[in-house]
């Protein structure tokens, strides 16, 4: 029986694995070794690490992790969970099982990207989801706000902070933007676009976007494209384990991450629409603390 078993290696899971493994704690962290941000080049607005690309933040961590011989990490994928009693089961991809007091869930969320050609090529160097990280590689171009329905609007002034020359193309869905909503757009210098996409394309082998093709044969310059926030299918041991779901598919934690269900805790992109990399790594630590005071009361009772 471990004290503690993380689901996922991300920065979420390996700061809470770093916290615990400097409380001693019995820790095994697991990670199927595919990170979302895996296209991603690098990783920004992480503070003495700004720009550092992703595979490099995790290889320090892992390679800090090592100090603390209470600290086993396992790249293997976690195929089940339940819990049992007031403790938990976690099955393998290998066939093994393991039994821990707690269970911390940093296992991110799944993005499905709009069919359009070419958005999947670009993800990650032209296709983003978050402005607060690329919007600042994209600067003064031409950038494209992919939303519609009620965020649309929200999105397409909030790119405006990086670029005057923003589009909002809504891809023949419904706007729902109102004619105050379309003037205060039109004031801020971002036009919209309502014909359906037919694919972006870049240049040569340049890894960005070069222009934005529409279903009707025109084209227009695009370098950067950014999606509304959209629901997201969160990890299948979230919906296993029974925790509530917000409409968005995000989990409703608590303070310090605890979640509905007792000894049960989620950190980093599945419990926040705010999916920084720093963000995701402080609720790590912030789990961590409440792991460990959980488990010191039991001992010390």
């Amino acid at each position: 029986m471990r004290d503690v078993i993380i689901v996922g290696g991300g920065p979420a899971g390996l700061n809470a694995a770093l916290i615990l493994g400097r409380c001693r704690r019995d820790v095994l962290l697991c990670d199927k070794g595919e990170p979302r941000n895996a296209v991603t080049p690098r990783t920004w607005g992480v503070f003495t690490r700004d720009g550092t690309p992703p595979f490099e933040l995790r290889a320090q961590a892992q390679a800090d992790l090592e100090r603390y011989d209470t600290v086993e990490r396992r790249e293997v994928e976690a195929v089940g969970a339940r819990r049992i009693d007031d403790r938990f089961e976690v099955r393998f991809a290998d066939g093994s099982v393991e039994r821990a007091r707690r269970l911390i869930l940093a296992t991110g969320l799944h993005q499905d990207l709009p069919q359009v050609e070419g958005f999947d090529r670009y993800w990650g160097t032209g296709v983003h989801s978050c402005p607060y990280c690329d919007g600042y590689e994209a600067r003064d171009a031409s950038i494209v706000a992919y939303a519609h329905g009620p965020a649309a609007k929200g999105l397409a002034l909030e790119l405006t902070a990086w670029s005057r020359d923003v589009t909002l193309c809504t891809d023949g869905h419904p706007t729902e933007l109102s004619t105050e909503d379309r003037a205060r757009l039109d004031r801020c210098g971002v036009r919209i676009v309502e014909t359906p996409l037919s694919r972006l394309e870049g240049e040569g082998e340049d890894a960005r976007p070069a222009r934005l093709v529409l279903a009707d044969g025109s084209a227009m310059p695009c370098r950067a494209v950014f999606l509304m926030p959209a629901a997201c299918r969160p990890s299948d041991l979230i919906r296993e384990l029974g925790c509530d779901l917000t409409r968005k598919g995000i989990v409703p934690t608590g303070e310090y991450e605890h979640t509905n269900v007792p000894g049960l805790f989620v950190a980093g992109d599945a419990s926040r629409r705010v999916q920084f990399a720093v963000v995701a790594a402080a609720e790590g630590a912030m789990a961590a603390f409440a792991v460990n005071t959980e488990l010191l009361r039991e001992d010390t009772c």
